[in-house]
């Protein structure tokens, strides 16, 4: 244990003491209780994880969000549920096979949280059935789109997908029966089949066949008349015959395989990149963690189902209606129906950031007079992080550009851009995370085509990812060089940067310039920074600087009874900052949390937490910043960057928090801070028992606010215009 962890736990115990005398003597109920070793003060991870896809399954049922969102959000739903289960669900069946007996703060062990998870998702899973089946459906049919099955099509609709049939799908499907000399057959993950029950009419002989739904190759979804679609399966249930010629089909039914989808790659492995690629292939192969059935699936069929693929029976889950609702983006995407959407949003481009008689900004000059800040989807990603870029490729006087790429899209400019730098001569350097998880190949191909152009390309440090968000541009100016630092919340994503919320730091400080200059050196050398000037970095600083930062506020308070601490975030796991906050919440502090997905913490409990507001927002874009605020003695500080409190945030990745000290800037976090608390259309406040109760009857939408702010502040011309994109899953 270290001395300030020594020296916070007999502060903790002496405060304990402090407290319950004076409760004693009647002075302060209710008294502060000891945090020592309670796993009732903890919300188990994978369970607040299934909370946070409740609450996107809340915006599918509600009829006051257009009928085509509704319809998006059962797609967000069903990906996050399939991520959650490949990554979350299959560490704890690796965890139980291995016979690891690691407990969470909650205090479960991994067999009983996979038998939580079951129950809660088959609730959920029944819940998303229903919404589909019973009222989107039929509401989207009201509407002029028809989600059908080839017994509901017309005699046209007919002749027309039997044609279809015959040129687009028979080709490129592969009957695959089970009997002597052919053993049940691999089923790759995310796939899709059909089973079917076969008997030979001479032979009486009746044998099982696999027909995959061949959704990778084909859409999933086949187009007929006017915004009519039929399911892929359904099509090729109706030609069944054509693929068994001669044999009766007894039935069919469709199910679907999940399977464990994390990997680990060595980083003692000689070639990085291969090694990722070797995992990659490797992934599709691991274990079965989900089976998806019909509901009305034959028992004997279903049965045979559990034991050809080796599982137990808490991981089959029954499914009423269409399967795999994951591809309901499909419907989303018709053309048309404007009216069944929200009123599209394009992000506009600031005074700041706008050109002027037709000229591009000038960047560089701008950033020399003052920090900005550009906030995500409502200001635009090309007019300010792209422009950047593009200047200084275009700028003779720029020696080095330098980039982090955690996430990046084939959209965005700013790899491409890299290129062209290293092609032109500069010095291009680009530190590529290959181990983020779903977008290796991506990753993957991007490092080709910089190392091919001559760009210096690294992947990181050892056994730790690289997930902050940097760029750094160094120019010749007189005598010297200057640096120009974009510090992010969010990945250099073009698309994503239309609909996830995130913040951007444009700086020239001295001292934060300096200091992300030696992050990316540590990153691409060989060495360790042994102090930062005003930047804080994971592995090593952020938890330390975190819990000093809350036992600052928790002296303020006792000294000037003024301090606050306002955080937003994705995820709040470590369970050392949460007794922390819990222990500011004893001393008084009042504690605000914009907790987008996972929350461990427990807020409002006697005694513990009491000062303690956690809200979620969940609504049209995904709230993705990071920001971290302390108030007391009179003084505010605000810090924004790329880390999360999970110990895989603070402990396996490189992060990256810098402070943003502008009064204006300052006050613009502010605002979009407690406007996210104050929402009361689309949050969910935290209750003592865990649950999460949404707000009602307000009129009070952080993203509506936010956008029409954004408006005031467009330059003039520049506003909203048609721009409607497909979210990748909710991560």
């Amino acid at each position: 244990m270290s001395s300030a962890t020594e020296g916070r736990t007999e502060e903790l115990e002496v405060a304990d003491a402090t407290s319950m005398q004076a409760s004693a003597d009647g002075d302060t109920p209710p008294a502060a209780q000891s945090l020592e070793g309670r796993s009732d003060l903890f919300v188990n991870r994978e369970l607040s994880a299934l909370d946070f896809s409740d609450r996107i399954l809340q915006l599918a049922e509600d009829e006051s969000v257009p009928l085509l969102e509704r319809v998006k959000f059962l797609g967000i739903f069903a990906q996050n549920l399939d991520e959650f289960f490949m990554v979350r669900v299959a560490g704890l069946h690796n965890q139980v096979d291995a016979g690891i007996d690691a407990r969470g703060a909650d205090g479960l062990s991994a067999g009983e949280v996979i038998d939580a998870v079951s129950g809660k998702a088959q609730a959920l899973l029944n819940r998303q059935a229903e919404e589909f089946e019973h009222r989107v459906r039929p509401a989207l049919a009201e509407s002029g789109i028809q989600v059908i099955a080839c017994e509901e099509c017309s005699k046209a609709d007919l002749e027309e997908l039997d044609s279809h049939f015959r040129e687009q799908i028979l080709p490129v499907l592969t009957p695959l029966a089970v009997g002597p000399g052919r053993p049940f057959p691999y089923i790759s993950n995310l796939s899709l089949s059909l089973a079917v029950w076969l008997r030979d009419p001479e032979s009486k002989a009746e044998v099982f066949a696999r027909v995959k739904v061949p959704k990778e190759l084909l859409p999933r979804f086949v187009s007929i008349g006017k915004d009519s679609l039929v399911p892929l399966e359904s099509a090729i249930a109706r030609h069944l015959d054509s693929l068994f010629p001669g044999m009766e089909i007894l039935h069919h039914e469709v199910f679907r395989v999940v399977r464990d989808a994390d990997f680990t790659v060595s980083d003692d492995a000689d070639d990085l990149l291969r090694a990722v690629e070797d995992e990659l292939r490797r992934r599709r192969f691991g274990e079965v963690v989900r089976l998806e059935v019909g509901a009305n699936m034959d028992p004997e069929l279903r049965r045979r189902l559990v034991e050809w693929l080796n599982l137990e029976e808490r991981q089959v889950y029954d499914v009423e209606g269409l399967l795999d609702l994951g591809d309901v983006w499909e419907v989303y995407e018709v053309e048309g129906h404007h009216e069944l959407r929200e009123q599209p949003w394009s992000p506009v481009a600031t005074r700041t950031f706008a050109a002027t008689d037709d000229r591009k900004p000038d960047l560089f000059a701008r950033m020399r007079e003052r920090d900005l800040l550009v906030h995500h989807p409502y200001d635009s990603f090309s007019a300010s992080v792209e422009r950047l870029v593009e200047q200084a490729v275009e700028d003779p006087n720029v020696l080095a550009v330098k980039l982090t790429v955690y996430r990046t899209s084939d959209d965005a400019a700013l790899v491409p851009s890299l290129i062209d730098a290293a092609e032109s001569g500069k010095q291009a350097v680009c530190l590529v995370e290959l181990k983020a998880r779903f977008e290796e190949d991506r990753n993957i191909a991007w490092a080709r085509s910089l190392e091919e152009a001559g760009a210096h390309v690294v992947h990181g440090l050892p056994r730790l990812k690289t997930h902050a968000k940097a760029l750094v541009v160094v120019r010749r100016e007189g005598a010297g060089v200057r640096r120009y630092v974009h510090v992010g919340t969010g990945n250099y994503h073009a698309k994503t940067s239309r609909i996830y919320e995130d913040l951007g730091l444009f700086t020239t400080d001295p001292d934060i310039a300096a200091d992300v200059a030696e992050l990316f050196n540590s990153l691409t050398g060989y060495g360790r920074p042994r102090h930062y000037r005003k930047i804080v970095v994971a592995p090593g600083q952020l938890r330390d600087w975190l819990l000093d930062r809350i036992d600052r506020a928790i002296d303020a308070q006792r000294e000037h009874g003024d301090a606050r601490i306002v955080m937003k975030m994705n995820s709040l796991v470590d369970r050392e900052c949460i007794r922390a906050l819990y222990r500011a919440s004893q001393a008084g502090v009042p504690v605000d949390l914009n907790v987008r997905g996972i929350c461990c913490l427990r807020a409002g409990l006697e005694g513990v937490s009491e000062n303690v507001r956690v809200v979620s927002v969940v609504g049209r874009f995904l709230e993705h910043s990071r920001i971290y605020a302390f108030h007391g003695a009179g003084e505010s500080e605000y810090w924004i960057g790329s880390a999360d409190l999970m110990p895989r945030n603070l402990d396996n990745r490189v992060e990256l928090l810098a402070p943003v000290r502008s009064p204006d800037l300052r006050a613009e976090l502010e605002d979009t801070l407690e406007r996210c608390l104050a929402d009361d259309t689309f949050a969910w406040e935290l209750e003592a028992d865990g649950t999460w109760r949404r707000r009602e009857g307000g009129d009070r939408a952080v993203h509506a606010e936010l956008m029409e702010r954004a408006m005031r502040r467009a330059a003039p011309g520049d506003g909203a215009s048609l721009a409607t994109e497909t979210p990748a899953a909710v991560r």
